[in-house]
């Protein structure tokens, strides 16, 4: 591993660095960290060919320095202080790239890190980049059949404090080092679009599962009573399909590839817990709403807004439809047509990321000693109306990521915090054509072979979301 003291990369913030108070999203990770499910965020690009070592520190430095608002560490102070404060550096203080001695586990060995060592918030930045690079002439994490030409030489694996940062930061970050790197500035990003106006949302089913406790994903029935004090997360990747594009109704398209993944998700948790013995119930999804710029100029930090999509059908006799070994095509699509609503509806509402709640335990009337209490002991009390499963998806991967003689990024994969009680969340990525899934879990609630029992759930629900190509016409969507 690389010294975190590498000449050149500062051994100490400027004097007076700018501060920035901790805003509520951050506050509220900041008061529930536990060292038992450590809150990371991981990105990994996927790349055919192989870096220069010192070309890629040069071209991560000039990213961060781009982008000096992820220059950032906590300020520390006592438990009477009013508040938490990011200070701005201005330069790294460590160098946080290094090369693993590469391997056949060298990959594994760095996903696991990503999952169980969280970047320290002590010092600047909150991030680290790890080098994965095949073991002589072979690929990286692929069977050695596929080590073709456009095998993966060299995997960057990106590691952030989610208390600071969130995908879409580390992104950004990615694909500027890559500009840095490769010699040339990509074109010009569009940001995210809505498509609006919204019509009226879905109501009957989505009402009753909002006033319901949403049901959990049922814990795994396999003997394993060491489960229950396993600590941190376990991951699957799953290479997909993106689904085929839906027909349009009055302009718009019937539904969304974000749509059929919420979808999926549900049929997903639906299908478990009835393999698990447990009754159908309400399923909530917390979706994360990201309206930043994709350029240059977007916002670091955690800017995403946090929404509630409630995935229960309008008719609830389409229950026994969905969660069968075969889900029924017109359920599906009745669902589809239902979440389309509810998700157009949120995206273009505006609030506060977590809620008017959240804005109130983290005001500045007490000291953060006394709110951080305040704060786990409301989380506890909310666990049981908690969201089923966080679904993440950042859509078709904005940036071309081309390191220049290394290649262009071949896969994108990401993944989300999974603690508990939710315990379980989803990661989508589009890239090349192809779906780049990561589904993340608990393992005080599940073991590995249940992960990829849900894992394979997934792929089939998500096939059946794909299977409706012919929606009927949905007469309660104006023209």
């Amino acid at each position: 591993m690389t010294s975190s003291r590498t000449a050149g990369w500062g051994s100490s913030p400027p004097p007076g660095g700018v501060r920035i108070p901790f805003p509520v999203t951050d506050e509220v990770s900041r008061h529930c960290l536990s060292d038992d499910e450590p809150d990371t965020v991981h990105i990994e690009v996927h790349l055919p060919g192989r870096l220069d070592p010192e070309r890629l520190r040069t071209a991560f430095r000039r990213a961060l320095l781009t982008h000096p608002r992820v220059l950032m560490r906590e300020v520390p102070g006592r438990r009477l202080r009013q508040s938490f404060a990011w200070e701005l550096t201005g330069e790294p203080e460590c160098d946080p790239v290094s090369f693993p001695r590469p391997g056949p586990e060298a990959l594994g060995r760095a996903r696991a890190r990503a999952l169980g060592e969280c970047p320290s918030l002590a010092l600047s930045p909150p991030m680290r980049l790890e080098v994965i690079e095949g073991d002589g002439g072979t690929a990286v994490g692929e069977p050695p059949e596929a080590d073709g030409p456009e095998a993966t030489r060299t995997v960057l694996l990106l590691t952030m404090h989610h208390t600071a940062l969130d995908a879409g930061s580390g992104l950004r970050v990615l694909a500027t080092t890559a500009e840095q790197y490769g010699g040339s500035a990509a074109l010009p990003v569009a940001g995210p679009v809505r498509q609006g106006p919204p019509g009226p949302a879905a109501t009957g089913g989505a009402d009753r599962a909002v006033r319901s406790r949403p049901v959990r994903v049922a814990p795994d029935s396999r003997p394993g009573p060491e489960r229950a004090r396993a600590m941190g997360n376990g991951m699957l990747q799953a290479e997909l399909p993106v689904p085929p594009a839906a027909g349009r109704t009055g302009g718009l398209a019937s539904w969304t590839v974000n749509d059929q993944l919420l979808v999926a998700a549900s049929l997903m948790v639906g299908r478990w817990n009835v393999s698990q013995g447990r009754p159908a119930g309400p399923v909530r999804i917390t979706m994360p709403v990201d309206d930043r710029p994709r350029g240059r100029d977007m916002p670091m930090g955690n800017g995403t807004r946090l929404v509630e999509v409630a995935m229960t059908p309008e008719d609830p006799h389409d229950l026994d439809l969905l969660f069968g070994e075969r889900p029924d095509p017109a359920a599906v699509a009745r669902l589809l047509r239902a979440t389309a609503r509810r998700t157009r509806a949120l995206k273009s509402a505006h609030g506060a990321p977590l809620g008017f709640g959240a804005n109130l335990l983290t005001a500045p009337f007490l000291p953060v000693g006394i709110r951080g209490t305040l704060t786990r002991g409301a989380r506890r009390a909310a666990a049981p109306w908690t969201s089923t499963v966080l679904v993440t998806n950042v859509g078709r991967v904005p940036y071309a990521l081309d390191f220049g003689d290394a290649g262009r990024a071949k896969a994108v994969w990401f993944s989300a915090p999974a603690r508990m009680p939710r315990g379980l969340s989803v990661a989508a990525a589009s890239t090349g054509g192809r779906l780049h899934v990561t589904l993340r879990w608990s393992r005080a609630l599940l073991g590995d072979t249940a992960g990829a029992d849900l894992a394979g759930l997934f792929a089939q629900s998500l096939s059946a979301t794909s299977q409706v190509t012919h929606p009927e016409k949905d007469s309660a969507r104006p023209s």
